[in-house]
């Protein structure tokens, strides 16, 4: 059975994961609030368990719906599940929620309780950090997307958008090693944009993976969006792989031992790469559904100012 917070007194935000209580949001949340003009707001973490119960998450969500002073939450890992359990608690659902059948954001206004899908966005923010415009355009860059879970269909659903006409890779290469989650990525991005080249390729071995990175051209974009390095040890590629010239290599995590980001590391100044890890991701990750629970614009000068606060800490 779940554990579900007492009633809130004051304005609250719920933080939906596995181990709330280590993330750097609990020491963050404050300051931002500070700046953002809610300083008696509070971040309240609920923990469960992976793949828990449809009637935990159909409590919680009742409680967040039913609760006065709480006004929504950022869900992670459970974003796919919360969403099959919950889904027909939620007055309001945005296409993004539609279209990937999972949540990352609970919000409520005029009384109606909303379901939100925030990562292709904080994602798109993200690579617009470190990626120039008109790059895809101009290079001719492929992509390489290693795990094809929820902030890999994130990604790849920006990156290949239809409405981006060729200013998309002009390949994206994804792997995995769960089939069901390739079928279900492919499905996605038949969708987002049918005429994108894009391959799947269901992998058993980092060596396969760094068989698959050597078909990429220069100028290529590199992300490792499975996980290792964060809470599993590891990475998706071997110490042997060789990374294309003048490439991008995106690290999503932002804490933990990051072995991939230190093998591009090593082959930084060589092959001339630009490696980047999650922490942007992070905070727009955040800040987009703290926008969205609070029903204030986070950006431009605001933004700096959390980023700047947040680097800080």
């Amino acid at each position: 059975m779940v554990q579900l917070p007492e009633q809130a007194t004051v304005p609250t935000m719920y933080f939906i994961g596995v181990t709330t209580t280590k993330s750097s949001i609990m020491m963050l949340f404050p300051k931002w609030a500070k700046i953002l003009g809610f300083p008696n707001a509070v971040l309240k973490g609920i923990d469960l368990e992976i793949h828990a119960k449809p009637s935990d998450y159909r409590e919680v969500v009742e409680f967040i719906k039913n609760d006065e002073h709480s006004l929504g939450a950022l869900v992670t890992t459970h974003k796919i599940d919360l969403y099959e359990a919950a889904k027909d608690l939620f007055d309001e659902m945005d296409p993004y929620a539609k279209m990937f059948g999972e949540l990352s954001c609970i919000s409520k206004k005029d009384g109606k309780l909303r379901g939100h899908a925030k990562d292709p966005i904080s994602s798109g923010l993200a690579l617009e950090r470190f990626i120039p415009e008109n790059y895809w355009s101009n290079n001719e860059g492929e992509t390489l997307l290693l795990g094809a879970g929820g902030s890999a269909i994130a990604i790849s659903s920006y990156l290949m958008n239809r409405e981006k006409g060729k200013e998309i890779p002009s390949r994206l290469v994804i792997t995995d090693m769960n089939e069901k989650r390739l079928e279900e990525i492919k499905h996605i991005l038949t969708e987002v944009n049918p005429n994108a080249i894009v391959e799947y390729h269901l992998i058993s071995s980092a060596e396969e993976n760094d068989v698959l990175l050597q078909t990429l051209a220069d100028n290529s974009l590199i992300i490792n969006a499975t996980g290792l390095g964060k809470d599993r040890p590891g990475s998706p590629l071997t110490d042997s792989a060789q990374f294309p010239s003048s490439s991008f290599v995106w690290e999503l995590n932002y804490r933990g031992e990051r072995d991939f980001m230190h093998q591009a590391i090593a082959q930084e100044e060589r092959s001339r790469l630009q490696v980047e890890d999650g922490w942007i991701y992070f905070l727009h990750g955040w800040t987009q559904v703290i926008a969205e629970v609070f029903h204030l614009p986070i950006e431009g000068e605001t933004f700096q100012q959390i980023e700047e606060i947040s680097n800080q800490s």
